[in-house]
């Protein structure tokens, strides 16, 4: 065994970064000259940094986590100094020796086992008692009545979608945004963030090119098709009632998911395919997604974070974790809870892949499940990107040379399409991403090692 644990490899490292600036300052400290009694042992990784102050930053990493530590007074999670410390760990070994944590550095890791340990005691399935609600009559009594405000709005925005339909699409182009605004505003008060989100969809569809008629009737008509399943809830399927409660916005509790009455869990080692962070100036949504080595299943882990509110999980990808997951409920589950680590996250295999038919099947299969999917994960087994003569475009080719799949357009222009080219260099590679509508939206390729793009 190695007494410093599984080295990480660089690209899983900066995987683990909030964002870009963090990104390029990590790198800069990913040299001995600032560090100083830096070690490691098979689960934590620690060092000091010279900073502007008298004292060094003590920064420290439990790599099974993975979780931080640093005394600088950044907000950002992993800060730079964790990044810094782990790029210089995951290099060759000889700048990060194996060792005995220091003092400071093993007060906090003993602090997480033991805790790790208390969670571990604890009976499983048994329910925090401060999530049981005080007043059970109270609650269910506000839950009818948000059904109600969302009933209401959802009638509401049916006249809106019939008032615009009368009075002809131009109408929307001349009204402008504004009129969209109000109404989404209206959907907030009628608490419903699912209903007001599709609602700026259709503003912006109107600025969306010369096309934009065709896109706003296809966004009418799937808004209305999400107003009529909720008013007409109580006669769906189970599953895709629940898939319509959570298009509007009425979501579940992860705590419920995992310790509450009905609590179901699916135990496999899951392989990390992508993690992705978007940041919109005042919350930073992290998405991960993984593929269940034994059920084959895809899920997506959410988690949000703000200024004083670190995203809770980070996971690099190409990593296995032996863990439970709970899944929301709906028509077609994909996005889940992550529940307990039964293992330390370890690098794992190149994923299998299918080829671009049987991924657009796949989307299919979903959409028919859940008419409001823009897309669905899957893996593409021996496909080449290929640009077009002017470069505008791309495509992922099968190698029989039978089937393409353009790439979502989103992606476009980015640097990432001609780093997927040059890990492919005109052969075959695999790639993980997003199958939609729009294309192939590229998310992490293996060479062998993954690839962020």
């Amino acid at each position: 065994m190695n007494p410093q644990g599984e080295r990480w490899t660089t690209d899983q490292v900066l995987a683990l970064a909030p964002d870009e600036a963090s990104r390029r300052a990590g790198g800069k400290l990913a040299a001995p000259g600032p560090w100083s009694e830096t070690g490691a042992d098979e689960g934590a990784v620690w060092g000091q940094c010279k900073g502007s102050g008298k004292k060094p930053y003590q920064t420290v990493v439990d790599i099974k986590g993975p979780a931080f530590k640093c005394s600088c007074p950044s907000r950002k999670f992993p800060c730079k100094h964790a990044l810094g410390l782990l790029l210089l760990w995951a290099g060759d070994g000889r700048e990060v020796t194996a060792g005995e944590p220091a003092q400071w550095a093993g007060e906090w890791l003993a602090g997480r086992r033991a805790r790790a340990e208390r969670s571990a005691s604890a009976p499983s399935g048994a329910a925090s008692p401060s999530r049981a609600p005080a007043d059970p009559e109270a609650a269910k009594r506000r839950a009818e009545r948000r059904m109600q405000r969302i009933g209401a709005g959802a009638t509401e925005l049916e006249q809106r979608l019939e008032d615009l339909l009368r009075s002809g699409l131009a109408s929307a182009e001349r009204s402008g945004y504004g009129s969209w605004d109000e109404t989404a505003a209206r959907m907030v008060d009628a608490q419903a963030p699912g209903l007001a989100s599709r609602v700026r969809e259709l503003g912006s569809a109107v600025a969306s090119g010369p096309h934009w008629p065709a896109q706003l009737l296809e966004e009418c008509a799937l808004l209305h098709l999400l107003d009529q399943g909720f008013l007409g809830i109580e006669r769906l399927p189970a599953p895709l009632a629940a898939t319509v409660r959570s298009r509007v916005g009425l979501t579940t509790e992860a705590a419920d998911l995992l310790t509450g009455p009905e609590a179901a869990t699916v135990r496999d080692r899951w392989l990390v395919l992508a993690q992705q962070d978007s940041d919109d100036g005042k919350l930073t949504t992290r998405r991960i997604f993984l593929r269940g080595e034994r059920t084959g299943r895809m899920a997506l882990h959410l988690s949000f974070g703000g200024a004083n509110r670190p995203l809770d999980v980070a996971l690099a990808p190409g990593l296995v974790l032996d863990a439970d997951l709970a899944y929301y409920p709906g028509a077609r589950p994909l996005r889940a809870v992550l529940g307990e680590r039964h293992a330390p996250a370890a690098p794992g295999p190149v994923p299998p892949g299918c080829g671009i038919d049987a991924a657009l099947a796949a989307y299919g299969d979903a959409l028919r499940d859940d008419p409001w999917l823009d897309s669905w994960p899957v893996v593409l087994a021996d496909v080449t990107p290929i640009p077009s003569r002017d470069g505008t475009s791309w495509q992922l080719a099968d190698t029989d040379g039978e089937s393409a799949l353009p790439l979502d357009p989103r992606c476009l222009g980015r640097t990432s399409l001609w780093q997927l080219a040059a890990i492919s260099g005109g052969a075959p590679v695999t790639v993980f991403g997003e199958c939609g509508h729009r294309g192939f939206l590229p998310l992490t390729a293996w060479d062998p090692a993954p690839v962020s793009l």
